[in-house]
């Protein structure tokens, strides 16, 4: 794994054209895929101050605090940006559901 600074880090992100990049939440100490979302560039650099997760709701179009109601926050412990630069992979611990549904992860249904 390769360390970057902060400037370097976000040099690299590419956001697409609404000014978003997808994030995989992803539980850091079994490795269990929890959930997809969205930042903008807001939503990254509080998201790397305080420590916790905060993506961009495009369906309210404003910041959201994981957890902020419902109190099923996610800790940040790493975060990744890939070979592209166009998805982040956060390393989390996850306190409750991830799921607006009640699920651990957004991703309970398989085939």
């Amino acid at each position: 794994m390769q360390k970057v600074t902060l400037e370097e880090f976000f040099s690299s992100v590419h956001f697409n054209s609404d000014g978003l990049v997808p994030v995989i939440a992803q539980q850091f100490d079994n490795g269990e895929v929890l959930m997809m979302a969205w930042m903008n560039e807001e939503a990254l650099k509080e998201t790397l101050q305080t420590k916790h997760m905060c993506y961009f709701s495009r369906s309210r179009q404003k910041l959201w605090r994981k957890g902020e109601t419902s109190g099923h926050i996610q800790k940040l412990i790493e975060l990744s940006i890939d070979c592209d630069g166009d998805t982040l992979l956060a390393l989390i611990d996850q306190t409750g559901a991830a799921c607006h549904t009640g699920n651990r992860s957004c991703f309970y249904r398989k085939i």
